[in-house]
């Protein structure tokens, strides 16, 4: 049995309280599917600038009525400092997710940017820490890498930042890090690798590269790659970042004060993206006609990108299930029933 597992069984018989901010988002709504599923206590707090109803509709649909039930709701801001207190009064786990992410907006918006992820996550953080829960993860981010070039990914070994997002993550680390020093307060930080799954918003114009291609291939519009496609990414599974969370969430003293990359230890092309998003379309029984267009490469983006897993494969027993195909072949069915939808 793995420690993932045996934290599942022991939150089961003994359940706890749990505060997710940015609840009706991507990640936010998958890990409150899964711990209402388990029986867990959520409160949930969103601001619905990035989240969206149907996604908290859609585990509605999925849990009993008697885990829903099991489930707050907050419609606040992190950036309200007596909105954070009410939010983490009685919890015992903060699992903090709320943030504005993408590279591109931040540097079209470095203000509304670094006031959501840097005076959001010190007012969540703060709140936390005076209501003494018994664990606080926060959302991190790769792209705190920077310009470091070495591959794969070391969480001691950072560079300098390319973006103003990448500015307001690595400040969040060094907010918790400060935080453990002065207060005893310690959190843990998960870098998120290029995450991927159910209920990613496909629209918009920060749209992530997964769910945007699969829009434009089912819709048949033009689609376009960035540089000449030899870019590479190291995708991660929603199902593995959530188990990444948990883990961390439930962690002894002993491996907090730390961050962990959340990934799978690999590395793919835009251009083998491509192809895999097209067959898997044509599994669900859609033919895909369309080349991509190449352009220029985008400002703040780092060339190559794989994590190294093995800090938290150690000290966390962290195991993913799912590779990149995988996660595509399981995701894939929800992109196509959504996308019909909209």
């Amino acid at each position: 049995m793995t420690r993932f597992e045996e934290i599942k069984q022991q939150l089961i018989e003994e359940p706890k309280t749990w505060l997710i901010t940015g609840v009706a988002g991507f990640i936010g709504s998958n890990l409150l599917e899964t711990l209402l599923l388990l029986n867990q206590k959520i409160i949930g707090l969103d601001n619905f600038a990035t989240g969206h109803q149907h996604n908290l509709d859609e585990v509605q649909s999925i849990v009993s009525q008697e885990q829903w039930q099991k489930f707050s709701f907050i419609e606040g801001d992190i950036r309200e400092y007596k909105t954070c207190q009410t939010a983490v009064s009685s919890v015992d786990y903060v699992l903090h997710q709320a943030a504005l992410g993408s590279v591109p907006r931040s540097i079209a918006d470095p203000i509304m940017t670094n006031s959501a992820n840097i005076t959001g996550f010190l007012n969540i953080l703060t709140a936390a820490k005076e209501a003494r829960v018994k664990s606080f993860t926060y959302a991190a981010s790769s792209s705190t890498y920077g310009d470091h070039p070495e591959l794969p990914k070391v969480e001691e070994n950072i560079g300098n930042p390319l973006s103003p997002y990448a500015v307001t993550k690595y400040v969040n680390e060094l907010y918790a890090s400060v935080f453990a020093k002065t207060y005893h307060f310690k959190a843990i930080g998960l870098r998120y690798f290029n995450v991927f799954g159910k209920r990613q918003d496909p629209n918009g114009a920060y749209a992530a590269v997964i769910p945007k291609w699969t829009a434009t291939m089912i819709t048949n519009d033009e689609l376009f790659i960035n540089g000449d496609g030899e870019t590479s990414r190291d995708f991660c599974f929603i199902e593995n970042t959530v188990q990444m969370n948990i883990l961390a969430a439930t962690a002894p003293e002993e491996v907090k004060d730390e961050v962990y990359n959340v990934a799978v230890g690999d590395r793919t092309t835009l251009n083998n993206l491509f192809s895999a998003i097209k067959a898997s379309l044509v599994k669900n029984e859609i033919a895909v006609q369309l080349e991509p267009t190449y352009r220029d490469f985008r400002a703040g983006d780092v060339r190559h990108s794989q994590a190294d897993i093995s800090k938290a494969k150690n000290a966390l027993g962290y195991r993913p299930e799912f590779n990149i195909s995988q996660g595509i072949e399981k995701a894939m069915p929800w992109y196509v029933e959504f996308l019909n939808r909209v």
